[in-house]
């Protein structure tokens, strides 16, 4: 709705344009342009040739002097008209008509790199998403894990869900690729018994996987009466009982954390996960003895990890928003966090130690043979989170209150220069471990393209 629109009633017309006074002056300046410099200078010949002293010799100089001087006046008359003609000739006096802005800043240069960039990560995408008729769910579209995978490909869940959180970011710019199709597939992959899980994890139900499709679906706009059974389900299965594993890592719980934090904001578990997140804290002697995290909430919690301090400083900071509030020790906890990532003691900050890519294992004995293990091997992109991390808004806060601007600029802009470095074209590449080969992970490509797009959002100027 319009600016104009909001101001009318339905019963009021349109109020006439108001002209502006400027055109008379302007009318009023050609005419003396044209003649009144003549009246000028001969006013002041008559002038002169009335009060020159007979002694000027002769009567000839008299009028000499009279003529030259009546020519000066009506030259320089002349040229202030020009001028002032010229000036209000370069402002345009014309109405605005209704509706319409005239600029009033100087037009931009041309469009940065980002809008080439997500226009090729979406026709990326859209040339390879995977539509596949199942005998059993029906017809799937989305992603398969990564990009360009060997063999047939085959939406996995966690692959589709990434796809949707970017096609949500990108804004779905037209309809190669429908969200509803997307959200109709993440149902259709629902596990039998409830839940979703990774392709390597087998027919039983993780949480981590559960809240990442929770979470997707919910910013999709998925009704809560249909994300509440689902949201019960993941709670009941992510307990110290059933799931001592997945609740001693940092990872897995601020993964739940966050996807429970958009599908149900109000379930009772979200406090008592953010307070076993606070109470996994450790503490680091080499950072001023800030509370940072490792990869384990209980002992033995790892050294202190970048990545993982990152990970929970993004989900304490939007549980504060989400849950109203936090107590003194989940703030404090928060804030060190913070101040243990500005603190970063190695150069350059696009290429230092704090940036580097990790790979964990979430390993859970398997229910059929607890004597086995289920392994999923999790790869982290550093950079991405920390981009996260330095960009909300309780970090931006605590560097204004430290007089630590200087270094939340040098560390944040250092991370976002290794983000966009990692990529093609939008797409983010994986190198493997153990050979040469590359991948092209959907979860790479999403954190990548999340963070460049909340980072240009924050350095926005409407003014250019």
């Amino acid at each position: 709705m319009s600016q104009q629109q909001l101001r009318r009633g339905p019963l009021r017309p349109d109020p006439e344009p108001h002209v502006p006074h400027g055109p008379r002056p302007a009318r009023l300046v050609r005419w003396l342009g044209g003649f009144g410099c003549v009246a000028a200078g001969y006013t002041v010949f008559q002038s002169l040739v009335g009060v020159l002293p007979d002694s000027v010799d002769g009567e000839s100089a008299r009028y000499t002097i009279a003529v030259v001087s009546g020519l000066g006046t009506a030259v320089a008359a002349w040229l202030s008209a020009a001028l002032i003609r010229t000036r209000y000739a370069d402002t345009d006096n014309t109405p605005v008509p209704p509706g319409q802005l005239t600029p009033t800043t100087p037009s931009l240069s041309g469009p940065g790199p980002l809008p080439e960039l997500f226009s090729t990560a979406y026709d990326t995408l859209a040339e390879q998403v995977c539509v596949v008729d199942d005998p059993v769910r029906g017809q799937l579209t989305g992603w398969s894990h990564s990009l360009g995978e060997s063999g047939p490909g085959r939406p996995t869940s966690v692959g589709t869900a990434y796809g949707l959180h970017i096609m949500l970011d990108l804004g779905m710019p037209e309809g190669r690729i429908g969200a509803g199709d997307l959200v109709d597939t993440l149902w259709r992959l629902r596990l039998p018994d409830g839940g979703w899980s990774a392709r390597s994890q087998g027919s039983e139900a993780r949480p981590e996987v559960t809240a990442l499709v929770l979470g997707a679906l919910a910013r999709a706009g998925a009704s809560r009466e249909r994300l509440a059974a689902e949201v019960a389900h993941c709670e009941a299965g992510f307990t110290h009982e059933l799931d001592r594993a997945g609740r001693s890592l940092t990872h897995v719980v601020t993964t739940v954390l966050r996807g429970l934090l958009r599908a149900a904001p109000r379930s009772d578990t979200l406090p008592l996960l953010r307070d076993a997140l606070v109470e996994g804290a450790v503490t680091d002697p080499r950072r001023q003895h800030r509370r940072c995290w490792g990869y384990r909430l209980a002992p033995l919690h790892g050294p202190p990890s970048p990545l993982h301090t990152a990970q929970a400083v993004v989900a304490l900071d939007r549980a504060a928003r989400v849950l109203g509030g936090e107590s003194a020790n989940g703030r404090a906890a928060r804030e060190d966090g913070v101040r243990w990532l500005l603190a970063c003691p190695d150069a350059p900050h696009d290429a230092c130690l704090d940036l580097s890519n990790l790979r964990e294992e979430v390993r859970r004995p398997r229910t059929d043979d607890p004597s086995r293990h289920e392994v999923l091997n999790v790869r982290h992109f550093t950079a991405s989170w920390i981009v996260r991390a330095l960009l909300t808004p309780g970090a931006r806060d605590i560097a204004r209150e430290d007089g630590l601007e200087e270094e939340w600029r040098e560390r944040l802009n250092g991370a976002v220069s290794a983000v966009w470095a990692g990529q093609t074209d939008g797409i983010w590449t994986w190198v493997r471990d153990d050979s040469s080969e590359l991948r092209r992970p959907m979860w790479m490509t999403y954190q990548g393209l999340s963070a460049l797009r909340a980072h240009a959002v924050w350095v926005y100027q409407p003014n250019g």
